[in-house]
């Protein structure tokens, strides 16, 4: 199938599908007149390609996934490959970080503004005094 019937099928852009296989996640074969030609096994595999990439993966991430033990997405127990548990351990240590700097953040913030409405307060409270 040509590239933007592909793009149609998956809601990938047309962008999108050459840049994955730029980055070698999906193969084509090029036609006499230099047209990409795909197969179908290429809808499912941009399908898992983005399920991957709304987990905010890297692209670099989901070629180890992809490349991983059988060439299965979606690894079962028996199938188990060390690269992807150590992908989604790194993963969740990332968001883990992340979480933990943005409480952060959301303290500070939450401290500043109870002294700004302790400043307010006590500024409302002056002007009522002077009345």
């Amino acid at each position: 199938m040509k590239i933007s019937e592909l793009s149609k099928i998956t809601d990938a852009s047309v962008r999108s599908i050459r840049h994955y296989e730029k980055k070698h996640l999906i193969s084509s074969i090029r036609l006499e007149n230099g047209y990409r030609d795909f197969d179908e096994s290429a809808i499912d595999r941009i399908k898992t390609i983005q399920f991957y990439l709304g987990l905010g993966l890297t692209t670099d991430q989901i070629e180890v996934i992809l490349n991983c033990k059988g060439n299965n997405p979606h690894p079962q127990m028996d199938d188990f490959c060390d690269d992807l548990f150590k992908t989604y351990e790194e993963k969740l240590n990332e968001i883990n970080n992340q979480m933990n700097a943005l409480a952060s953040v959301k303290r500070r913030l939450e401290k500043r503004i109870t002294q700004f409405k302790e400043r307010k307060a006590k500024h409302n409270d002056q002007k009522v005094i002077e009345l």
